[in-house]
């Protein structure tokens, strides 16, 4: 095992990996060591916070809410009854072929052009991917490009009118993916089901504001994130020529390994909120319930009692504490851990490899980098390659 000294692209404030359990002066607590953040997501008194969850409860009289979130055994059936959509025979069997062929498409884009934006090609990549899992495959037009205005970070400095025409502008896209993507979606699945998740939706009685909702839960998990994983990626493989070298050259195992290195160091999301719903105890530390807790996933996932030594750097293989994850706590943990973990890892690992491949690849742009305040996860844009 080889250390491949590095450091990360995205700087998201001062982490303190390891640190005890504290509560801030706003009354929020903070969770940055390793074991502690895994106890605390294991936990069956917490429910979701942040991700928009406000506005979301607010409809809960009325409307199923998206798996995202709900919790306790709700949560749990409805995971139960869509694993298999996410498993690594499924991936396998219905869904590599299809992350070859995309991933090709998007390389030969880059071939055309001569150089193309990193961010735009992995998004297309990701949203197809997706699409066919949950069953967005009768969109008209760029369902890509209506995704990206979508989630797209807006400016936490708008207010008064400025703030007005952000929302509108949201709602207008919105409304947009629902008519150009998802309602000819659920209008074919009624004629005829098909193995995935917008069928299981209708098979359970969901409504069209109700699939909507899913369809757009599933979107940034499974789209936005991945677009940012394989960029960020990407990034550490061309300014490490080592690396660069050990990811060309390498196995599957090697491969994967370096990817989940990655991640570990470059989370996509930073910050997992949640709220107690009854006193939770975690050792020497009760947190109260109806408490707001941060997990730092980008703190816990440096911190040397589970990753050991040099936690900073990118070492694929490094020897690990019992029960930490390759890609530390990057996919979460719990009852709410991503059922897309194995997907994304593929997806990026093909698409990755073709590029790769490609002669004289380079990067002639790095990005520019934005975080969400929210959850401290980055957005990548205009990172240009040429090939």
């Amino acid at each position: 095992m080889t250390s491949v000294d590095s450091s990360r692209k995205v700087h998201r404030g001062l982490r303190a990996p390891g640190c005890p359990v504290r509560v801030d002066a706003d009354g929020v607590w903070h969770i940055q060591d390793y074991a502690t953040a895994r106890l605390f997501l294991r936990h069956t008194d917490t429910r979701q916070a942040g991700l928009g969850i406000e506005n979301a409860l607010r409809l809960q009289d009325r409307m199923r809410l998206p798996v995202l979130y709900r919790d306790g055994p709700e949560h749990r059936e409805h995971r139960r009854q869509t694993a298999r959509y996410f498993t690594p025979k499924r991936v396998e069997s219905a869904y590599r072929d299809l992350m070859h062929r995309l991933a090709e498409q998007q390389c030969e884009v880059l071939r055309r052009r001569g150089a193309a934006d990193l961010s735009t090609l992995s998004f297309q990549l990701a949203v197809a991917v997706a699409a066919e899992v949950v069953g967005l495959t009768e969109s008209g037009g760029d369902m890509a490009r209506r995704l990206d205005r979508f989630f797209r970070i807006p400016d936490p400095t708008a207010r008064g009118l400025t703030a007005a025409r952000q929302q509108a502008f949201n709602n207008f896209t919105v409304l947009s993916f629902f008519w150009r993507d998802v309602r000819p979606a659920i209008a074919a699945r009624r004629k005829a089901r098909r193995d995935d998740l917008i069928s299981h939706l209708l098979d359970e009685g969901c409504s069209k504001a109700e699939i909507l909702g899913e369809c757009v839960t599933f979107a940034a998990a499974g789209m936005v994130t991945t677009r940012e994983f394989i960029t960020v990626a990407a990034w550490h493989l061309l300014t490490d020529e080592g690396l660069r070298e050990r990811y060309t050259s390498g196995d599957d195992a090697e491969r994967t390994a370096i990817l989940h290195e990655i991640l570990r160091l470059e989370p996509v999301v930073a910050d997992l909120m949640r709220w107690t719903t009854a006193d939770v105890n975690l050792g020497d530390v009760t947190i109260p319930s109806g408490a707001r807790v941060d997990v730092g996933v980008a703190a816990a996932n440096l911190d040397t009692a589970a990753v050991g030594a040099e936690p900073a750097a990118i070492c694929p293989g490094r020897p690990l504490a019992d029960g930490v994850a390759d890609a530390g706590l990057s996919f979460g943990d719990g009852a709410h851990r991503c059922p897309g973990a194995y997907i994304a890892i593929q997806e990026a690992d093909i698409f990755l490899s073709k590029l790769f491949a490609m002669p004289n690849l380079r990067l002639i742009q790095e990005p520019t980098v934005t975080i969400r305040p929210d959850i401290a996860s980055y957005e990548l844009k205009g990172i240009v390659l040429a090939a």
